[in-house]
C-alpha cells in the first residue's frame, strides 16, 4: 500500500503535467493566432514569456473595450416621471390603466413640473421612464433639469449654453481673464430673468452687453444652478477614481467609462462646453488662460457630490479640478 509522502509526489507530478500541457496549449494558441508555424523543436520558454504578457495586455484591452461598448449600447432613461400626490378636481382616469380614479382627495400623483402625466399612485411605479416634458409646465430656463428642458425644447443642448458660446466665441476668446474675472452681478441676474421670459428670443449681443464677462457669468451660473449636475450624481464617483490612476491609457479608458453613465443630454452638454473651453486654451497667449485655470474655474461648476461632508468635499476639490482638466485636454479623443 503506498505512503502518504508518495501520494503526496504523485499527485504534485500530475499536477505538473497537467500545467505543462496547460501551458504547452496556450502556446500553440498563441501561435496560430500569430501564424507562427511550429516545428518539432518548439521555442524555449523565455521565448514565450513576453509574448503571452503581450497577449494578455491585449485581451484586458479587448474585454475592457467591449464592456464599454455593452455600457453605451444599454438603454439609458431620458428622463424619469416627477411624480408628487395630487387632489385632481372633477372626474379624472388613469393614463396608465385607463381606470377612473376614485376619492375626493389625493386621488392620484400627477407628474407636475415636467409631462403633467396623472396615474394612480400604485401604478407610477410600473410607468417607462419616458416623460416628455411640455412647455406649458416649464416657467424658468434657469434651475430648469437639463434633460428636462432639451426634451421640452427639442434641441442637443440648453439654449443657454449655445447661445452664450455661440456669442462668447464671436467676440471674447481673446478677451483677458476669460472665466476668471466676474461680470457686474445684477446684470448677470439680468441675463437670467431674460432667458426665463424670453428664452431664445434673449438679445446678449454686444450691443446689450458690451462686457464679455457679464455672458460668461451668465453661463457659468446657469450651470450652477442645474438641479443635477452636467457630470451627474451617478457618475461622479467613477470621474473622480479615473482622475486618480496614473496610467495614460488606463486613464483615458476609465474616462470614457465614466462618459458612457451620463445622460445622453448632459454627455452632449458636457462634449460641447469641452471643445469650446478647449479652443479657449488655445487662446492663452491672449487671454491666460490655460486648461488648468479654466479647471480651476468650472470644476466646482461642473460637479457636485450629493450627500458629501464638508472634509471630503474639500480634498475632492484637487480631483475635480483633475477631472475638467483631462476632458479639456482630451476633449477630440474622449467624446
Amino acid at each position: 500500500m503506498p505512503s502518504r509522502e508518495s501520494y503526496a509526489v504523485h499527485k504534485e507530478e500530475k499536477s505538473l503535467v497537467q500545467k505543462a500541457k496547460r501551458e504547452a496549449n496556450q502556446e500553440d494558441i498563441l501561435a496560430a493566432a500569430l501564424g507562427m508555424k511550429m516545428g518539432p523543436q518548439k521555442p524555449p520558454a523565455t521565448f514565450w514569456q513576453p509574448l503571452k504578457q503581450f497577449a494578455y495586455t491585449q485581451l484586458t484591452s479587448l474585454v475592457r473595450r467591449a464592456s464599454l461598448r455593452e455600457i453605451e449600447r444599454a438603454p439609458k432613461p431620458e428622463k424619469v416621471h416627477n411624480f408628487k400626490v395630487h387632489t385632481f378636481r372633477g372626474p379624472h382616469w388613469c393614463e396608465h390603466c385607463a381606470s377612473f380614479m376614485w376619492g375626493l382627495m389625493a386621488q392620484g400623483v400627477k407628474c407636475a413640473a415636467d409631462c403633467g402625466m396623472n396615474v394612480h399612485k400604485e401604478c407610477s411605479a410600473q410607468v417607462s421612464n419616458d416623460c416628455k416634458p411640455n412647455l406649458r409646465h416649464i416657467r424658468k430656463i434657469y434651475s430648469c433639469d437639463l434633460t428636462t428642458l432639451v426634451n421640452a425644447y427639442n434641441t442637443a443642448r440648453p439654449m443657454v449654453v449655445d447661445m452664450c458660446i455661440r456669442e462668447i466665441e464671436s467676440r471674447g476668446l481673446r478677451s483677458e481673464g476669460l472665466y476668471r474675472v466676474s461680470g457686474f452681478s445684477d446684470s448677470v441676474e439680468e441675463v437670467k430673468l431674460a432667458f426665463d421670459k424670453d428664452g431664445e428670443k434673449t438679445d446678449i449681443s454686444g450691443k446689450a452687453y458690451e462686457d464679455i464677462n457679464i455672458i460668461t457669468g451668465a453661463l457659468k451660473l446657469y450651470l450652477r444652478d442645474l438641479p443635477v449636475p452636467i457630470i451627474s450624481y451617478e457618475a461622479y464617483p467613477r470621474f473622480i477614481e479615473a482622475s486618480k490612476l496614473t496610467d495614460p491609457e488606463k486613464k483615458l479608458e476609465a474616462f470614457r467609462e465614466s462618459l458612457a453613465l451620463l445622460p445622453p443630454s448632459h454627455r452632449e452638454t458636457l462634449k460641447y462646453l469641452m471643445a469650446h473651453l478647449h479652443r479657449v486654451a488655445e487662446n492663452e497667449k491672449f487671454n491666460l488662460m490655460n486648461a488648468e485655470n479654466l479647471a480651476i474655474v468650472f470644476g466646482p461648476t461642473l460637479m457636485r457630490a450629493p450627500n458629501m461632508d464638508a472634509v471630503t468635499a474639500l480634498n475632492d476639490i484637487r480631483h475635480q479640478r483633475q477631472v475638467v482638466e483631462v476632458l479639456i485636454k482630451n476633449e477630440g479623443v474622449l467624446f
